[in-house]
């Protein structure tokens, strides 16, 4: 059996933001048709080291390969001098079983396809006109995120917060040079999300970051998973279309009962086969299938116009 090694250099020299993009987009619709084999998620907790391992899969039917995924993102790593993320994933041949291809990504593919996935649902749920794009967090991810929604919004102006000054300056510097949109520094979350039409939280924090009463009605909003229920239950009481994955998940399931949140039986529709709604909304459903077989992390949602 002869198997093939891709490296980090060789995978980003095969695909990138927009190939992401329309991989994406593509393995969401495979799976709103149904078409699409996706087991639940392992995760490992490994809150001592103030991290995380995710196990993934997935297979789109009809394809010639199926692949698995391992992924940590070990946030104390930079002390040690070593990045946060690491991934690997595996093809398999589809009509053997044996093992085809070993990608080591080293986490590429995982922020790669995070924020594409962010994009798309941000380029459906989304009012067309996007004047301004709030990140908090300035890490490996925010760069991803920004890069992608740059790709379906084009805003006139972004607004950065994170934790550590140096970081936020070193992502607004390094961000406005490489897409020619002005990025400013926000002093707290709250300046950087009050009147921002698309928010986008990008950080490993366990408590919320985004407070209810900060957003307007007619935002887009994207909160990582790990944040608790307490804080999703208001902003789905609100929420005019949502775009959720992972549906049995006991934190969502709960957030979506105490909003009383009528969109969930439409969280997975065909949407992604039309073109981008105006600012009425769709709510679009998920799964990026062969790129690396992995659920959709971030979680969309517009709050009533």
């Amino acid at each position: 059996m002869k198997v093939r090694i891709l490296t980090e250099p060789e995978i980003r020299a095969l695909i990138g933001p927009s190939e992401a993009l329309e991989q994406v987009r593509h393995g969401f619709s495979a799976l709103g048709r149904g078409d699409v084999v996706l087991p639940e998620v392992m995760f490992l907790d490994l809150a001592q080291n103030q991290g995380q391992v995710h196990g993934k899969g997935a297979y789109i039917k009809g394809e010639p390969h199926f692949s698995i995924k391992v992924a940590s993102g070990l946030y104390r790593n930079p002390e040690r001098g070593l990045p946060v993320s690491f991934g690997v994933v595996w093809v398999f041949d589809a009509t053997t079983g044996f093992l085809d291809t070993v990608l080591f990504d080293n986490g590429y593919l995982t922020e790669l396809r995070t924020g594409a996935a962010g994009a798309l649902a941000t380029d459906l749920l989304a009012r067309e006109d996007v004047h301004r794009i709030a990140v908090i967090g300035c890490g490996g991810q925010a760069r991803y995120q920004l890069d992608a929604h740059l790709r379906v919004r084009r805003p006139e102006r972004v607004l950065v917060h994170c934790r550590t000054p140096e970081h936020a300056s070193r992502y607004a510097t390094e961000m406005s040079a490489a897409h020619g949109v002005p990025v400013d520094i926000a002093g707290s979350a709250a300046e950087a999300v009050r009147g921002s039409d698309v928010i986008v939280t990008c950080t490993p924090s366990r408590q919320p970051v985004v407070a209810d009463k900060w957003i307007s009605d007619g935002t887009s909003l994207q909160i990582d998973e790990r944040v608790g229920q307490q804080f999703f239950a208001p902003l789905f009481a609100r929420a005019r279309e949502s775009a959720v994955t992972a549906l049995g998940a006991a934190r969502f399931a709960a957030a979506f009962d105490a909003g009383r949140h009528s969109s969930r039986s439409r969280a997975i529709r065909l949407a992604l086969d039309q073109p981008a709604p105006s600012a009425a909304g769709a709510s679009p459903g998920a799964e990026m299938g062969m790129l690396a077989g992995e659920r959709l992390k971030w979680r969309c949602w517009s709050p009533r116009a």
